[in-house]
């Protein structure tokens, strides 16, 4: 080739302007809208082609076998030095290669290594715990009736070492794939057939979960009948529309999508969805059904063939009944450890801030709790004290909206204050309101009487927990988040909440402080 792009323009009824460059045996597409060009993706058309996904999936998949052999080795061989009975003999080493090789055998069997599973988290977490218990316990009961006393004590090391360092190690793997995608590596291109309304909504959620590597690069609108170089713009990128239910294949090729997912499943019907099912069979693409339901957690929904028909069972929320039970044996053992904790703590900055200004220590705030019961909620006061009366008078500069008072800069708060206030150490007091069972450990955000005022809708669902001194809204953005996606957060929070979800908030809670973001 003498470098220079041979191109042609394939206009397709219905579809945009589609322009497949080939320069030096590479091809790109690229859509023309309103005149411009803007590249897509890299493919290579035909059937069975490679993706992006084909690129960083097996090194990936390899890198994460490769940590596993080096974890569970060292948990092997680790035990062999610290544990009882460590093995000598050449048949005591084959024990240790057998146990190496069976481990990892069953880390891939329980699909620990799918691209699907790495960097989920939860899933993830499962799959490794279910393959490392089930394999020592199928051991331990082949070691019991044995006899073999041994062996027994050299598992009771091995099992606690290796299954920690997957975990952490699996942790580490999924944080660097998180960074990854949110530098625009790792992704995978997904192709939605659904209506306008859909896809925004589908890409939206995409575009504020980088970390979950999934990026729109096309959509097929059933029934669409529109002009050439048409599409949707979400977030401040322009997605184009390939045309209508029909021409899924047609924009598989142009876009180099490796995922398909479908939104419009009222108007494919069964027969259409069978159809593209078919299509899609010689192509090495994902196809993913959405059904329509947003903020719902996954151990909810129960998928459940009927008369022939896919059918998903959503759970009722758990903010009611037998479960509340455990969350209260939670709140109470977090905050009682935490006060017994963190006492010197509480001196030091109870010190800190009667020295430094006029005022009291605590500052009480009425607040409302469930079932819109007001408490009264304590703080280490980080401002002065006259600070409520001078809020009408700085109302100009918040910056906070739906009824929420923020000030970037808020000349109010003292120097002390401004540093608990960053790591959120002035709301340490608020472990006594747990205790008394207004708060809990983990909730929506507390609001304030003016606030819940001013509520409509389903936002009243708040109200429905105990609010919490810490929750989704704390770990997803803080001070920095907006009206609307802090109540997205808390009736999120409300609907999905559980003990081992709000271990993980909590943990996540830890770190976001640490790091003073979106505090002020």
């Amino acid at each position: 080739m003498d470098g220079k792009a041979d191109s042609v323009r394939t206009p397709t009824e219905g579809q945009g302007v589609l322009t497949r460059s080939a320069v030096g045996g590479g091809s790109t597409v690229r859509t023309g809208v309103d005149g411009a060009e803007r590249a897509l993706l890299p493919i290579a058309p035909g059937r069975g082609r490679p993706t992006l996904r084909h690129e960083w999936e097996p090194t990936l998949v390899r890198r994460v076998r490769v940590v596993d052999l080096v974890v569970v080795s060292g948990a092997a061989l680790g035990a062999q030095a610290v544990g009882p009975g460590a093995p000598a003999t050449l048949q005591q080493v084959l024990v240790v290669l057998v146990v190496i090789a069976a481990w990892l055998g069953a880390l891939a069997v329980h699909g620990s290594h799918s691209p699907r599973v790495l960097g989920s988290g939860p899933e993830e977490y499962r799959c490794v715990i279910s393959a490392t218990l089930r394999l020592f316990g199928l051991a331990a009961i082949a070691a019991l009736l044995l006899r073999a006393d041994a062996v027994r004590g050299y598992f009771a090391v091995t099992l606690p070492l290796g299954l920690a360092g997957l975990l952490v190690t699996r942790w580490l793997v999924r944080r660097a794939i998180a960074r990854m995608r949110e530098r625009g590596e790792s992704q995978t291109a997904v192709l939605i057939v659904g209506r306008e309304r859909a896809t925004r909504d589908v890409a939206a959620s995409f575009a504020r979960n980088l970390a979950s590597g999934h990026r729109v690069v096309g959509v097929c609108v059933p029934g669409y009948s529109g002009e050439r170089g048409q599409y949707l713009e979400v977030g401040g990128r322009n997605i184009p529309i390939f045309g209508d239910e029909r021409s899924v294949i047609a924009a598989l090729e142009f876009s180099g999508a490796d995922t398909v997912a479908v939104t419009a499943t009222e108007e494919l019907g069964h027969g259409g969805i069978q159809q593209l099912i078919w299509q899609l069979e010689s192509y090495d693409v994902d196809l993913v059904v959405s059904p329509g339901v947003v903020d719902i957690a996954g151990p909810r929904l129960l998928m459940r063939p009927v008369a022939g028909l896919p059918l998903i069972y959503l759970d009722k929320p758990a903010y009611r009944g037998a479960q509340r039970l455990g969350k209260w044996f939670f709140d109470i053992a977090v905050a009682v450890v935490a006060l017994l904790l963190t006492i010197p703590l509480l001196l030091v900055i109870a010190g800190a801030i009667k020295v430094s200004s006029r005022g009291p220590v605590l500052y009480r705030s009425s607040r409302v709790g469930r079932n819109g019961k007001q408490f009264s909620m304590l703080k280490f006061r980080s401002m002065v004290a006259d600070a409520d009366e001078l809020r009408e008078e700085l109302q100009p500069l918040n910056e906070a909206d739906g009824g929420m008072f923020k000030i970037r800069d808020d000349p109010r708060v003292t120097p002390i204050g401004r540093f608990i206030r960053r790591y959120s150490l002035d709301e340490l007091p608020q472990f006594v309101n747990v205790v008394k069972g207004e708060m809990s450990v983990v909730g929506p955000r507390p609001p304030l009487p003016s606030e819940v005022a001013d509520y409509e809708g389903e936002v009243h669902r708040r109200l429905l927990v105990k609010p919490g001194m810490t929750g989704l809204w704390q770990i997803g953005g803080r001070s920095d988040l907006s009206w609307e996606e802090t109540v997205r957060l808390d009736l999120s929070y409300v609907d999905n909440w559980s003990t081992i979800g709000d271990l993980l908030i909590v943990v996540k809670t830890v770190r976001a402080v640490l790091a003073g973001e979106g505090a002020y």
